[in-house]
């Protein structure tokens, strides 16, 4: 009777055995994936990298050699230019980050209060808000109706509000942040606060939110991503200069730069100082400036970001 007990223990730890050493990845396999993982990195760092060095670049460094991760003369005249061309710049950076605060804090209001509902069995009619959503996200109204909402129904048009209002809901975030809701908060939990005492309210702020921080986090840096690469808005929108947000004033110093540069050969006296202008650099320059801040915001939100979009993704 030993016998056989010992012979099926050993039997089980070697298919345990087995089974972990399928799972293994093997020395070779390691060293692939790490070098796929580092080539991938490579891809995505480099041309930031590239962009970051030609913005240093002399201009005439680069119509002579090209783009060069190692150029033979530095220059920060594209910068210069690009600080002194536009003299609203720093308000322009106070604005977008005043509406990309504000933006996301209330798009991530209205997305889940919206969602959450949807989210709850016992709530009666989250099939047909479900496909009010859904159906926004194949048709829409076209341009014409929706300037005329928001100058003639809603008259926000050159305010810091035509830049918020149009982004507050996403239906693609909303369903995102029902499923995070679904696969996150147990409905016992709820049924739980609600013997306790807790109203709606109290359970979806102080129950559900903490517990659906990788879903906040996920969904506030898709909005912020939104929110401060927009120059769509002013553009359509926006005419008062102290308005602009940083995307919308470096897209109009881009412009000017271009136009300056095409116009060089028409301007006698002027030839000269236009011939030398930063076109290319400032190009870079423009793009190094606008991608700045939301570089430094990845790693902060890097952990609930990869955590949530997961876990969003794994039922529909």
């Amino acid at each position: 009777m030993n016998g056989t007990v010992e012979i099926e223990k050993t039997g089980i730890l070697k298919m345990l055995k087995s089974r972990r050493l399928g799972n293994k990845v093997s020395p070779t396999g390691n060293i692939l994936i790490n070098l796929l993982f580092i080539i991938c990195s490579i891809i995505c760092i480099a041309p930031i990298i590239l962009i970051t060095v030609i913005s240093f670049t002399d201009e005439k460094e680069l119509l002579v050699n090209g783009y060069s991760f190692f150029p033979e003369k530095y220059s920060v005249k594209a910068y210069d230019y690009v600080i002194t061309a536009g003299d609203t710049i720093w308000r322009a950076y106070g604005v977008s980050i005043l509406v990309t605060i504000l933006g996301t804090i209330l798009s991530l209001m209205v997305i889940c209060l919206y969602a959450y509902p949807l989210s709850r069995q016992s709530f009666k009619y989250k099939n047909f808000f479900s496909f009010f959503a859904y159906f926004t996200m194949i048709f829409g109204g076209g341009l014409v109706p929706w300037y005329m909402v928001y100058t003639q129904l809603i008259p926000i048009k050159n305010t810091l509000w035509i830049m918020i209002v149009p982004y507050l809901m996403n239906a693609w975030y909303m369903m995102i942040m029902r499923t995070f809701f679904k696969t996150t908060v147990h409905e016992s939990i709820i049924e739980s606060a609600k013997i306790d005492g807790a109203g709606e309210f109290r359970i979806f702020f102080v129950i559900v939110l903490p517990l659906c921080k990788a879903g906040l986090a996920t969904i506030g840096l898709f909005c912020t991503l939104g929110y401060w690469n927009d120059w769509w808005l002013p553009l359509v929108f926006i005419t008062e200069h102290k308005l602009y947000n940083i995307q919308y004033l470096m897209y109009q110093t881009l412009n000017s730069i271009q136009y300056l540069a095409s116009g060089s050969a028409q301007f006698s006296e002027s030839s000269k100082v236009l011939a030398d202008l930063p076109s290319e650099s400032a190009r870079m320059a423009i793009a190094v400036i606008s991608i700045g801040p939301i570089i430094f915001a990845y790693p902060f939100f890097q952990k609930y970001f990869v955590k949530g979009l997961t876990i969003g993704a794994v039922k529909g």
